[in-house]
């Protein structure tokens, strides 16, 4: 332990731990534990990035400008209300450290993103977890939760690692339902996967109280560069703006991230793949008799009837060489979380929970 004092709740921070890469003696790895993109990167982001390489002696625009601009032209936003960092993981940070503190309150849900709770610790506020109902954000029990301490509320929605999510009435009832001062963050990192939906742009624009984060590391297939974006009303993302460090992204990773976001071929290829897929894992796990909520992102959440099956279909999908998501963390023991892939990967898992389901019931 350092000698020099430790701000108050940093030490009581879990560390995140990520989804497993690898397999010892294993290379053919089919790696579903991160909800990564199996098409990859869009051909336009990779050839900006190629391009970008010879200006790695410059030092990046601080305002984010061109990246923005797309963002704002894609999703039919203003872009002076958008803010972007590494990651929305940085904006999420960018919140905390603006409007939290010590022995104030952030209001997190029972199978919510492990992150929420982190960030409060790390600014000394005060992670409240509520319940969920049946895996489900419940708004009745975050509005019961709320008090004068608090100061923000995150959910995910589409939510992980449940894949289930909130419909624009009860997102309504939520924002309608708490005092203007506590700000509501919106995660919408697996939006594109969920069919008409904004990802919380029109609360927004209606709420000051509200904003909404996106990622490019989802359907955009960037999680390897760390990129991410919000959206709130000129007076938050101003805020938020003075604490950015101003070179927080490399022109890099803004070219392609804007490459990215202007290829709606690709992205809705990518979009469709996942919903073909999501559909054939979730009907399939439900004959096997596995249980599995209808998902709203690029991955399922496999609910077996104890933690001891589930552990136990988790070594049968290793011995295949297959990684999956563990998610007892989240406090779902008797569940996997398994990323959607392609259809030959999609194959390969059901043929492996297949035969371990009809090995358990012989």
């Amino acid at each position: 332990m350092t000698q020099t004092p430790v701000q108050p709740g940093i030490m009581d921070i879990a560390l995140y731990v990520s989804g497993e890469s690898t397999l010892a003696g294993r290379d053919d790895v089919l790696k579903l534990s991160s909800n990564e993109n199996p098409l990859g990167p869009s051909p336009a982001a990779q050839e900006a990035f190629r391009r970008a390489a010879g200006d790695l002696h410059r030092y990046p625009a601080t305002d984010h400008a061109g990246l923005r601009a797309a963002i704002g032209q894609v999703h039919g936003l203003d872009p002076d209300r958008i803010i972007c960092g590494v990651g929305s993981d940085e904006v999420l940070q960018f919140v905390v450290q603006a409007f939290a503190g010590p022995g104030d309150e952030v209001i997190t849900t029972e199978h919510g993103f492990s992150m929420y709770p982190i960030l409060a610790r790390m600014v000394g506020a005060i992670p409240v977890t509520v319940p969920e109902d049946t895996r489900r954000v419940d708004v009745d029990a975050i509005l019961a939760a709320v008090t004068e301490r608090t100061r923000v509320v995150f959910i995910a929605n589409p939510a992980n690692p449940t894949g289930t999510m909130l419909g624009a009435d009860e997102l309504q009832r939520l924002v309608d339902g708490l005092p203007p001062q506590v700000l509501f963050v919106h995660d919408g990192a697996y939006t594109e996967f969920a069919d008409g939906f904004d990802g919380g742009a029109s609360l927004v624009d209606r709420h000051p109280n509200v904003i909404m984060t996106r990622t490019f590391s989802k359907a955009y297939g960037l999680g390897g560069l760390r990129i991410g974006w919000g959206y709130a009303a000129r007076a938050v993302i101003d805020v938020l703006n003075r604490i950015r460090q101003p070179f927080n992204l490399s022109n890099a990773q803004m070219e392609a991230a804007r490459a990215a976001v202007l290829d709606r071929d690709f992205t809705d290829r990518c979009i469709a793949l996942n919903a073909r897929m999501r559909d054939r894992m979730r009907q399939s796990l439900i004959q096997m008799g596995i249980g599995c909520d209808e998902s709203f992102a690029n991955f399922v959440l496999a609910r077996f009837d104890s933690p001891q099956t589930a552990a136990a279909a988790d070594a049968a999908l290793r011995a295949e060489g297959i990684l999956v998501r563990r998610v007892g963390g989240y406090g779902l023991p008797d569940a996997l979380r398994i990323t959607v892939g392609d259809e030959a990967a999609v194959t390969r898992v059901l043929d492996c929970l297949g035969n371990f389901m009809q090995g358990r019931a012989q």
